[in-house]
């Protein structure tokens, strides 16, 4: 298995925002294309930030990168995500200004196989 944390700090006005997407666009495609969400949460970082943070599992990491080219490569996806980002300044802007911090890294089990 391949397990991989999506995390997140995000500004608290975004916040809503930020999780409306995930749940109407990245979720569903993720879903559509294989990945297995094992949850996903959200706790204060500080007074103006929150920290969202995903699991996901995969069958191996090879899966992964497949599952991964597959919704990049998803046009129709591709195109909803580019509306949001221009809907909310442009990718750039909403990088710069409301995700401050974004980590994508595979997590190890210390469970004895």
């Amino acid at each position: 298995m391949f397990f991989r944390r999506k995390h997140y700090i995000v500004k608290n006005g975004f916040v809503d925002i930020f999780n409306t997407h995930f749940n109407e666009t990245n979720l569903p495609n993720q879903l559509k294309h294989g990945a297995k969400l094992i949850g996903r949460w959200m706790i204060p970082h500080n007074e103006d930030t929150t920290e969202v943070l995903a699991i996901w599992e995969y069958e191996s990491y090879e899966d992964y990168v497949e599952i991964e080219k597959s919704v990049r490569n998803d046009k129709a996806h591709v195109q909803r995500v580019q509306e949001w980002y221009e809907k909310h300044g442009g990718r750039d802007y909403v990088f710069n200004n409301y995700l401050l911090e974004v980590r994508n890294e595979e997590i190890k089990t210390t469970l004895i196989k």
